[in-house]
């Protein structure tokens, strides 16, 4: 029976291996350094660097970046710091939120 068990076990935690880890639809950052047009550009092109980027959308006024990762994918949190903060930029927060870019950029727009 205690092998039954086992057995039983190690092909769960086989099987949840190989599962596919849930990501937040976006990660948003607060950033400092952002002051141009330039910048966001700069920005999007090193954020899609990576292959799991699905979109970038950078807010000047807001100081907030959001990438949106392919299905299935991630980013870590590091990577992404890494890349702004080589680039000459503070990130000052991480978050992983719900939500697609899209409502990201209607609450942005609907901030006064």
């Amino acid at each position: 029976m205690s092998k039954n068990i086992l057995f039983v076990t190690i092909a769960v935690l086989v099987w949840m291996q190989t599962m596919p880890i849930a990501a937040a639809a976006t990660i948003e950052m607060d950033v400092n350094g952002l002051v141009c047009a330039f910048c966001a550009q700069g920005i999007t092109k090193k954020l899609h660097a990576f292959p799991a980027t699905a979109g970038v959308v950078v807010s000047l006024e807001n100081k907030l970046v959001a990438v949106s990762t392919k299905d299935g994918q991630d980013i870590s949190d590091a990577d992404l710091k890494r890349a702004l903060t080589d680039a000459g930029y503070t990130v000052k927060a991480i978050r992983r939120e719900d939500e697609t870019l899209d409502q990201v950029r209607t609450r942005l727009k609907a901030k006064p």
